[in-house]
């Protein structure tokens, strides 16, 4: 009988990169034969890939590096993807000593263009450098999009739902992991207010007096959920969803895996960096609305606040290209 090959894919954070992991992950199940696919996740962030069913075990990382070291030598690996590739995950591949690929993270390539505005960065998205790492294993790109799954308990949120809310709705991402990436209160009244249609206000705990502050000033009907669901939950809201307004953040490429129309709003990161809205058989239903600015890329992940003090990259939005691109994207269905 034939061996069977076990392949660990690396990476620990977060929501949105793990996310984009999943092409990866379903075509190395699908298109390598007897394969046994394992993944290497932060506890935190386990219900990103706990229901993917292209996954046969997933190792979770709680902080003790010896520990994980120990498990991943019991299960006789054949091939690592570390997708992460920084210290600590090299450390690993280092310890088990089996053949490996990584992508590459292009890193001097963005502090160019952070640092000088030196742009040498390559026109890819970061889901086509993942497929680069695994060339070396016969794997391709089968450009189906990413995953992301749901089980079909979670749909009961739906539940909850007001009837003001039965002919549609946006959903509106309250947070980023970063200020500089959040859109600001004062601009996301005025977009949503202008839109006049019933929007979900999702988000995280953190995001919560944010939320408070949007829905107090808001004259559509709105349901403000930020901090009240799970991961699973976030994502049926934004499967039902007209339209997803979200910045740079995990949900994005959430509402992107689930094909539904995204407007994105860019603040301090650009998408040249390669982590736009990846929907390949749909590239049509993904806006992006960013202003262009000398100052901009100021970092490549993110502030507490603006460097200049201004926030122009936020505060500029054009309003009535979001509002016109939100009418189109309803109307589609």
């Amino acid at each position: 009988m034939e061996k069977r090959e076990k392949i660990l894919v690396i990476r620990f954070s977060s929501i949105g990169d793990i996310v984009l992991t999943t092409p990866i992950i379903r075509c190395l199940k699908k298109q390598k034969p007897n394969v046994e696919i394992h993944f290497l996740v932060k506890k935190s962030f386990l219900p990103v890939v706990e229901n993917n069913p292209y996954i046969d075990n997933i190792h979770v990382y709680t902080g003790s590096f010896f520990k994980t070291l120990k498990e991943l030598k019991e299960e006789h690996l054949s091939h690592i993807v570390d997708l992460q590739n920084n210290i600590r995950s090299n450390r690993l591949k280092f310890r088990l000593g089996v053949p490996l690929t990584t992508v590459n993270k292009i890193n001097f390539k963005k502090w160019l263009m952070v640092a000088f505005k030196i742009n040498v960065l390559p026109s890819k998205h970061i889901v086509e450098r993942y497929f680069d790492a695994v060339k070396p294993l016969g794997v391709y790109n089968d450009n189906e999009g990413l995953d992301f799954f749901v089980p079909s308990e979670a749909e009961k949120c739906l539940d909850l739902l007001p009837s003001a809310f039965s002919g549609g709705y946006l959903t509106f991402i309250v947070g980023a992991a970063h200020n500089t990436k959040q859109i600001p209160v004062e601009k996301a009244v005025e977009i949503l207010n202008t839109a006049s249609k019933p929007v979900i206000l999702l988000g995280g705990t953190a995001d919560i007096d944010r939320a408070v502050l949007i829905e107090k000033q808001l004259n559509v009907p709105v349901l403000n959920l930020t901090g009240k669901t799970s991961l699973s939950e976030t994502a049926v809201y934004l499967k039902k969803s007209k339209v997803a307004i979200t910045p740079d953040t995990g949900s994005m490429h959430i509402a992107s895996a689930l094909y539904r129309p995204v407007i994105s709003l860019w603040g301090n990161t650009i998408p040249e960096f390669g982590m736009y809205p990846y929907m390949p058989k749909k590239p049509e239903i993904s806006y992006i609305s960013e202003v262009k600015l000398t100052c901009r890329p100021c970092t490549k992940i993110g502030y507490r606040k603006c460097p200049r003090g201004h926030f122009r990259c936020m505060l500029d939005q054009d309003v009535d290209a979001i509002v016109k691109m939100i009418d189109n994207f309803w109307n589609l269905q």
